[in-house]
C-alpha cells in the first residue's frame, strides 16, 4: 500500500517548498517502478492556494474539513509523512484553531512530520516544537527562537532529524530533506538514482550558512555608531581595537563598548569579525588572490585565522567557498 505524503500549503506558500519535495517523491516512484508514495497537497481553507509567485495550486483536501465519513481528517486515509511548506510571511501568519488542532492530530498519528523552510512557524504555533531540535531558513532563525524559546535550532543544517520530526532549511533544502526521507524508506542506491535524475547533490556539501548573508552587517544604533561602522566596513584591514573605535566618537573604551553592544546587539569585536568575513567573501568571489593575501586585505592576522572565522560564520573553508561561489569572469589561481 502506498504511503501518503501530504504537504500543507499555507496561503502565500513558496511554490518550491511544495513542488520540490513532491518531485523528489514522484521520481522515487518512477525509480522504484511502483507507487511507493501517494502525494497530496492540503490547504488551510477552501479554494485555490495562491503562492508567493502568484501561481495557484488546487489542493486535494482542506485541513480539518469534514470528509465523506463525517470526520475532520484530511485526507481521509492516514498520513505517513506530513510536511508544512513555508511562506514569506509565515512568521506572522495566523493559523486558525481548526488548522492547529488538525496539525496536532496528524502529527500524533503520522509516522513522521515536519516542515520545509518557514513552515516551522506553523508547527511552533501548534505546540509541536517545544524542546525539539530543528532547523529553518537562516534568515528566520532569530524570529523562530523568539517565537518558540524551548527549541534548539541548528542554523547551519540543511535538514535535521529529531525523533518523528524532520525539518529543512530554506526552500531548496526541501529537496535535500525529501531525498533523505527516500533514502530512509528505500535505501541509498535508489535515492542516488533519484538525485542523478534530478541533477542534484546526493549529499550537498556544507550547510546553509554558506548561502546566507546573515553575517553581512548593516549600520545600526545612533548616528555616531553608524559612522564608525561605515568606516570599519570601508577599511576592514585596519586594527579596529575598541580603544581606537572609541576615540573616533570621543568616548571612553568602556562606555563605547557598553553603548555599542546595547544599540547594535553584539560586541565591537564580534561586529568587526563579521565585517571582515563579509569582505573576504567578496574577494573570494571576485579575485584570485591567495588566502594569505585575502586575510591581510580583510584584517585577519593570517590565513589560519581567516579559515577559523570563515568556518564559524559560513560553515565551509575559504577554499571551498571560492570553488562554489566564484563569479563568472573571475580568474582563480590554485
Amino acid at each position: 500500500m502506498a504511503r501518503i505524503v501530504a504537504i500543507l500549503a499555507l496561503p502565500g506558500v513558496q511554490l518550491l517548498d511544495v513542488s520540490g519535495p513532491l518531485d523528489v517523491f514522484a521520481q522515487a516512484n518512477i525509480e522504484a517502478g511502483r507507487l511507493v508514495y501517494d502525494l497530496r497537497v492540503i490547504a488551510t481553507r477552501a479554494g485555490p492556494i495562491r503562492s508567493s509567485s502568484g501561481v495557484r495550486l488546487l489542493a486535494d483536501a482542506v485541513a480539518g474539513a469534514p470528509n465523506s465519513s463525517g470526520s475532520s481528517d484530511a485526507p481521509e486515509d492516514r498520513i505517513d509523512t506530513l510536511l508544512v511548506a513555508g511562506a514569506p510571511d509565515a512568521a506572522t501568519a495566523q493559523l486558525s484553531p481548526r488548522v492547529r488542532e488538525w496539525l496536532r492530530a496528524q502529527a500524533a498519528r503520522s509516522r513522521r512530520f515536519g516542515s520545509v523552510c518557514t513552515g516551522a512557524f506553523a508547527l511552533a504555533a501548534s505546540g509541536l516544537l517545544h524542546k525539539r531540535r530543528l532547523t529553518t531558513h537562516w534568515s528566520a532563525v532569530d524570529a523562530l527562537a523568539l517565537a518558540c524559546p524551548g527549541v534548539t535550532i541548528e542554523a547551519d543544517s540543511l535538514y535535521v532529524r529529531d525523533g518523528k520530526l524532520r525539518t529543512a532549511a530554506g526552500v531548496t533544502a526541501g529537496l535535500d530533506l525529501a531525498l533523505a526521507l527516500v533514502e530512509e524508506d528505500l535505501g541509498r542506491e535508489l535515492a542516488m538514482r533519484v538525485a542523478s535524475q534530478l541533477v542534484m547533490f546526493f549529499k550537498r556539501p556544507g550547510g546553509q550558512l554558506q548561502f546566507s548573508r546573515m553575517g553581512e552587517t548593516r549600520p545600526a544604533g545612533r548616528s555616531a555608531l553608524q559612522e564608525v561602522q561605515r568606516w570599519v566596513a570601508a577599511n576592514p584591514a585596519q586594527s579596529h581595537r575598541v580603544g581606537e573605535l572609541a576615540a573616533r566618537v570621543g568616548l571612553s573604551p568602556r562606555h563605547f563598548a557598553r553603548l555599542f553592544q546595547s544599540e547594535v546587539g553584539v560586541t565591537p569585536a564580534a561586529w568587526v569579525e563579521t565585517v571582515r568575513v563579509a569582505a573576504a567573501r567578496d574577494l573570494l568571489e571576485t579575485e584570485a588572490e591567495a588566502p594569505k593575501r585575502v586575510a591581510t586585505r580583510c584584517g585577519f592576522a593570517n590565513a589560519d585565522t581567516l579559515r577559523r572565522a570563515f568556518l564559524k560564520h559560513v560553515g565551509v573553508t575559504p577554499a571551498e567557498y571560492r570553488r562554489r561561489f566564484v563569479r563568472e569572469g573571475a580568474a582563480v589561481s590554485a
